[in-house]
């Protein structure tokens, strides 16, 4: 069961949504090839949170995508302009932590043109069907399902969305990617922060989808409400797309700490790992926020700390069940490294081993 079905009730809806608009876009993107049903099926259950029009009019959308994602102007390549009751358009939208996030569908085919976008980004990805972007300067883009490109602040473009186009998009205001670059290298190019016109293919980039995947399993685990780690989740998700997207901003710095100092802080974890660790400690041993640990994972790893450390913790568990003849049964080992959930540690267990706890020691002993 992944993070996503562990999730329910509205009092997580706008926490959830980020996660699982660009979840949903994984799934979408790679079930053709991976077959991920279920985890599909539950993002839809989750997503309906935010669903603000189903069977909309076209222009319906416009108006609440003008007011909350974008300033633009419609144009209906093939339908009327009135507004009528039987249309196919829809809309999914919420917030989270400053980023607008959205999946939008406007059931027909249509030109969106974008005089420029106000002081904000844009990631977009199509999620099904075809879109075109033709830039001012007369550049053609075209994206089929399962690309998605950075759009800047102030870039004036004409977007053509086939019949059956559907994007998801993550609004993301200027000053909060600036601010998140500032506190990375202290400095920022003299033009801004700016991305190269070029779409990537998800297929090849899936390690920032299930990077937010197990960020989602983590918080599903925690006993701290998913609000209540909007920020750093926030700041992981604009580190992925600084890596994966091509810009003139460099990434060269490491938040305030040495290469060395990390590996201390990792040999540190990895003779403590019988001991509660908890992220504020390793920050107050590093001298860093916590919002940095987070993005040392993330860079190094692709991990959140926490989910490094039960990792870390699992396999020296798994070592012991091989390798120590004095152990009388894996309760005892699993409540040693703090596994106090036996059912979801064996859960655990098994989807990095292939096999259960019990089934490794049987072997041995």
């Amino acid at each position: 069961m992944t993070g996503l079905e562990r999730i329910r009730g509205d009092s997580h809806s706008g926490a959830v949504a980020l996660l699982a608009l660009v979840l949903f876009t994984y799934n979408k993107v790679i079930h053709y090839k991976y077959k991920k049903t279920g985890s599909a099926a539950m993002l839809n259950n989750v997503l309906n949170n935010a669903s603000v029009f189903e069977g909309a009019h076209p222009l319906q959308v416009s108006e609440y995508v003008n007011q909350h994602v974008g300033r633009h102007r419609i144009r209906l390549n093939g339908g009327s302009e009135s507004k009528g009751p039987s249309t196919n358009a829809r809309l999914s939208y919420t917030d989270f932590a400053d980023l607008g996030l959205s999946r939008i569908s406007y059931g027909d085919a249509v030109t969106v043109s974008c005089p420029d976008l106000a002081e904000v980004y844009h990631f977009q990805v199509v999620t099904h069907g075809e879109c075109y972007w033709h830039y001012a300067d007369d550049q053609r883009l075209r994206l089929r399902t399962g690309q998605a490109l950075m759009m800047n602040p102030k870039e004036q473009i004409d977007l053509s969305y086939s019949p059956d186009c559907e994007k998801v998009i993550i609004k993301v205001p200027e000053q909060v990617l600036i601010s998140q670059c500032i506190e990375q290298v202290g400095v920022l190019p003299k033009s801004g922060i700016r991305f190269a016109r070029r779409a990537i293919d998800l297929d090849s980039s899936v390690c920032l989808l299930r990077f937010l995947d197990a960020l989602l399993t983590e918080a599903s685990e925690s006993e701290l409400e998913l609000e209540s780690l909007q920020i750093p989740y926030r700041d992981i998700l604009l580190n992925k797309l600084l890596q994966h997207f091509d810009s003139n901003f460099k990434d060269n710095a490491s938040g305030g700490i040495s290469d060395r100092g990390f590996a201390e802080l990792i040999a540190f974890i990895d003779m403590n790992l019988k001991a509660e660790l908890e992220v504020e400690e390793l920050a107050r041993m590093s001298n860093v926020s916590v919002r940095t640990v987070y993005n040392l994972f993330a860079k190094h790893f692709g991990l959140t700390p926490r989910l490094y450390i039960k990792n870390a913790k699992l396999r020296a568990l798994r070592n012991e069940l091989v390798g120590n003849t004095r152990l009388r049964n894996v309760t005892e080992v699993a409540l040693d490294y703090g596994f106090s959930h036996l059912g979801r540690f064996s859960s655990d267990y098994r989807k990095m081993f292939g096999e259960l706890p019990s089934e490794t020691f049987r072997r041995h002993h």
